[in-house]
This record gives C-alpha cells, sequence and structure tokens, in this order.
C-alpha cells in the first residue's frame, strides 16, 4: 500500500501545491487508515470496502476522537480514493457512499483591543535583541493577519518599507501584498537597524533570513510557538495562539468597517464562506485567563 501512499503524496505536493503541514496530516491519517485495515487483514488498497471505511471511522469514535478529527481522516481517506479511482488503480470508489460527520463551525477566539495592546508591550519591558525580534513579529502577525507560518518564512527582500507591505506566500504558493501599519513599521525597522546583526552570526551574516532564533538561523513554527507562550503567561492568557492573532486581526478589521471581501483577501482564504465566520464576532469571545 505504500506506493500507493507516496504517489498520493506526490500529487498532493506538485500538483495540488498543498503546504507540508497539510500534506503531513494526510499522510498520518492514510497511515493510520492502512494499519487498521491491516489489523483486518486487509493488505491492498484493492480489497478496501466500504465496510472496512465504515469500521474505521466506528474505532475512531470508540477511542473518543473528536468529530473534527474523525471530519478530518474521514476525508483524507476519501481524497486517497478519490485519486486511486482517477488514476485506475481501484474500480469502484469504496468511500463515496460514505458521508463525512458533520462538524460545526467554531466562532473562532480573538483577543480585545486592550489585550492586543498589553501584549504589544510586553516586549518593551526588556530591550533585548530578542525582545526586538519578538516584537517585530507580534506586531507584523496581528498588523496582517499573517499565518505563522508565513511569518517565519519572511526574507528581508519580502519587506518593503517605501511601500509598508509585506511580500507574502501562501497556501498553494498564492502571493498576496498585505499593508504594515505603521506601530509594525517601527517594530521592523528598530528589528533590523539594531537587533536582528546581534543575533546573526559572521558565519550566517549573508543570510535574508528575516526572523532569526538566537543562533541566526531562520526561527522555527515551533520556536515562536514557545515565545509566545512566554508572552501568554505573562499576559495572564492561558490560551492564547498565534492563529488567535489571525483571529483578531480578522475580527478588529471587520468591527472597523473593513468590507468583507477585503478581508478575505488579506487573510488568503480561497472562499469567502471562510471569512464570513468572523462577521458573527460581534463581541470577541474572551480567552481562558
Amino acid at each position: 500500500m505504500n506506493e500507493h501512499v507516496e504517489a498520493f503524496i506526490a500529487y498532493l505536493m506538485q500538483e495540488r501545491a498543498l503546504t507540508a503541514n497539510t500534506v503531513s496530516a494526510y499522510r498520518t491519517d492514510l497511515e493510520q487508515f492502512l494499519q487498521f485495515c491491516a489489523g483486518r487483514g486487509v493488505t491492498a488498497v484493492t480489497a478496501v470496502t466500504r465496510e472496512d471505511v465504515v469500521a474505521f471511522m466506528i474505532y475512531l469514535r470508540e477511542r473518543q476522537y473528536s468529530n473534527a478529527t474523525v471530519a478530518r481522516r474521514t476525508a483524507a481517506v476519501k481524497s486517497f480514493y478519490a485519486y486511486l479511482t482517477t488514476a485506475g488503480v481501484v474500480k469502484n470508489d469504496p468511500t463515496q457512499s460514505v458521508e463525512s460527520p458533520r462538524v460545526a463551525r467554531e466562532i473562532p477566539k480573538s483577543l480585545t483591543p486592550v489585550q492586543v495592546d498589553e501584549l504589544m508591550e510586553l516586549p518593551l519591558r526588556y530591550r533585548t535583541p530578542e525582545r526586538m525580534r519578538d516584537r517585530a513579529m507580534l506586531e507584523l502577525l496581528y498588523a496582517t493577519g499573517m499565518r505563522v507560518s508565513e511569518l517565519v518564512g519572511l526574507n528581508i527582500g519580502d519587506v518593503s518599507v517605501t511601500e509598508k507591505s509585506v511580500h507574502c506566500v501562501g497556501k498553494a504558493q498564492k502571493v498576496r501584498m498585505i499593508p504594515i501599519s505603521e506601530s509594525a513599521l517601527t517594530a521592523l525597522e528598530e528589528y533590523l537597524d539594531i537587533a536582528r546583526g546581534q543575533l546573526v552570526s559572521d558565519e550566517s551574516a549573508d543570510s535574508d533570513t528575516l526572523f532569526v532564533n538566537h543562533r541566526g538561523g531562520r526561527l522555527t513554527r515551533q520556536g515562536f510557538w514557545l515565545i509566545l507562550k512566554q508572552y501568554a503567561d505573562e499576559l495572564g492568557v492561558s490560551d492564547l495562539t498565534p492563529h488567535m492573532l489571525r483571529h483578531s486581526f480578522a475580527a478588529h478589521m471587520i468591527s472597523s468597517g473593513v468590507d468583507l471581501r477585503r478581508v478575505q483577501a488579506l487573510l488568503g482564504h480561497a472562499s469567502l464562506s471562510t471569512t464570513q465566520i468572523y462577521a458573527q464576532m460581534i463581541q470577541p469571545t474572551q480567552p481562558n485567563t
């Protein structure tokens, strides 16, 4: 079965241009499904039946996986077999009549404008290169609504100080130009002029990476999560995540009267319905404190 999974993974990366994180999730979901099928004595993708797929869904529920997780893994299996059917590997798609669980869309949590202001003030308590970098990252993340993977993937050349904008490559390699607020621009200039040079070693001095770690290498998503966790503790917000800043950006933009389609373009949403959920956020949901 593995060769078919690898071919499907290659298709996702090359033809559909999905992000590495999304492709990794597909791989994990399919590996669990195939292991489950092997445990039932089914070792060929052509031998999988509708009953196997339904049994897998029941198996996930019995182990108390969330409805969203069951839905995601079912969708992964359905996508896999749609690919195999199109490729002629299987004649009949065993998932065709299997319905994915319905997942109620929850209203995202966001910070209040006051909480955002307090968060942006935290890095200023100590004037170190790391904290100057942190302030620039937090300001830019909130000012643009970028995903954290997009933020850490930025190079210096992606930021235009004169045009006050940032060049962002999002999902499926879609490019968007996002304006930068004055406060974010000020924090970025200070970081580039003063702090970055102190973080970059001589060996990596020619690197074009925008946000670097204490060793001068590119900061990772996991690294940013750890940094944000420290500020979340200082702020007293236990469930603060990078995506919550994206939610806050969208909610505050809409509440200030920005057109929904404009917000959709800034966020890089493929569908307007994804953006419309922020219109329901009349009052931001308070994070746990």
